[in-house]
């Protein structure tokens, strides 16, 4: 063809595209090589389509537009084959939707035969599906996950009427694939908080996770709402996973872990008596490696012991006690000054000579705090204070003394 002819050509390819740009059509014109087209001419069908404005794409490359990981390829593909082919490609619009389009590409080419600039025009063929074969690889796959893993796949409509219900998780439920189709999830299972609230905000347009138990399974839902082409709520769509095992083994874990921390409770009891050996006088004996927890509860426990009991006296014995720590040493210090502070007397007994030289190393002062050697001693000395008590409010009164329990003596 001679060099006019290619002009003539090149002039009415313009017009055509003048005309399909300014037209309703999708289309769009590009310029640069295949793999760094850029925009040069953007309709106003892309930009309804799409969803970006004109002046927000003019000058930018297809790749950093509507085009996305392996749609990069396929546009390659389009452009690749001869003028007229088409090919369909979903988009993400700007808005987040994907929109399906069957491109046709025509490229313009200049005098010398070389493309200077490629016409794209497409249909939005989203309301026709997917093509045939990625439409045939979903559902390959969504069958080859309902059959093998153990989960249950549900779609609703908008009132909460099953549409799908299928999966392999059933077989331990009792119920067959569809056997729920048709009914209403909320005539089901409506009486039940845990499953009614989230199925009422998946149906509302936010996804939501629930744990329920129904036909005799634990089953842990994730719900999904479903949206129509304007995005609008239409429906939800449900994914459960049997969590049966998962559960009551958690339940048998939690069961035990109950047990173990109510002997331990038990144990500290045992370990920690506070047994009242005289009338107002309280005996703690303890055993075993005293540490600053155990203080702390045994601290507790004795302050209202005495508080209940009226007690004058408290003796700690240390007798069974192997070794302290150097917390605990001053934890048993502050211990006497507390029961000080209720008007009671405390009395520390039977201390080791280690736990002797831990004090002593930690430069406590002991001056002040009453100790003895055995828990017969200073169960002596209480006694005779008891009595010396006694006997001074009786010579202070008129009349003669009362007799204190368990003595004999007036």
């Amino acid at each position: 063809m001679s060099r006019g002819g290619n002009v003539a050509e090149l002039d009415v390819a313009t017009s055509y595209m003048n005309a399909v740009l300014h037209g309703p059509f999708t289309a769009i014109e590009c310029t640069g090589e295949i793999g760094a087209l850029e925009i040069a001419a953007w309709s106003d069908g892309a930009e309804r389509t799409l969803g970006y404005a004109r002046e927000e794409v003019i000058g930018r490359r297809l790749s950093d537009t509507i085009l996305r990981g392996k749609e990069v390829d396929l546009w390659r593909r389009l452009c690749d084959g001869q003028g007229g082919a088409s090919l369909v490609i979903e988009h993400l619009r700007k808005d987040g939707r994907v929109v399906a389009c069957e491109w046709f590409h025509e490229p313009v080419r200049d005098a010398g035969g070389a493309v200077v600039r490629r016409l794209f025009v497409a249909q939005d063929v989203t309301g026709r599906g997917r093509p045939a074969a990625g439409a045939a690889d979903d559902a390959m796959l969504l069958r080859a996950i309902l059959d093998h893993v153990p989960i249950v796949a549900c779609k609703f409509d908008r009132e909460g009427v099953f549409t799908f219900h299928d999966g392999k998780g059933l077989e331990g439920s009792g119920v067959k694939p569809g056997q729920l189709i048709g009914k209403n999830v909320f005539d089901l299972y409506g009486q039940d908080p845990a499953a009614e609230e989230p199925m009422r905000r998946a149906l509302a347009g936010e996804a939501a996770q629930s744990s329920t138990e129904s036909h005799g399974v634990i089953w842990r839902t994730w719900l999904l709402p479903a949206l129509d082409e304007r995005g609008a709520p239409n429906g939800a769509v449900t994914v459960s996973f049997d969590v049966t095992d998962v559960e009551q083994r958690d339940r048998e874990l939690r069961a035990k872990l109950d047990m173990i921390n109510a002997q331990q409770q038990v144990i500290r009891a045992l370990s920690t008596p506070i047994i009242e050996v005289w009338d107002r006088v309280l005996t703690l004996p303890m055993v075993g490696v005293v540490d600053s927890v155990r203080t702390s509860e045994v601290m507790d426990n004795l302050l209202g012991a005495i508080v209940a009991k009226g007690a004058r006296f408290a003796i700690l014995d240390l007798t069974g006690v192997d070794a302290v720590d150097t917390k605990t040493a001053s934890y048993l210090i502050e211990l006497v000054r507390a029961i000080r502070l209720l008007g009671a007397e405390g009395v520390i007994t039977g201390i080791r000579s280690n736990v002797a030289q831990t004090m002593i190393a930690l430069g406590l002062d002991l001056s002040g705090i009453i100790t003895m050697g055995n828990l017969r001693a200073g169960l002596k000395l209480c006694i005779q204070r008891m009595n010396a008590g006694a006997d001074a409010t009786a010579a202070d009164g008129a009349g003669p003394s009362r007799p204190v329990a368990g003595t004999g003596r007036a």
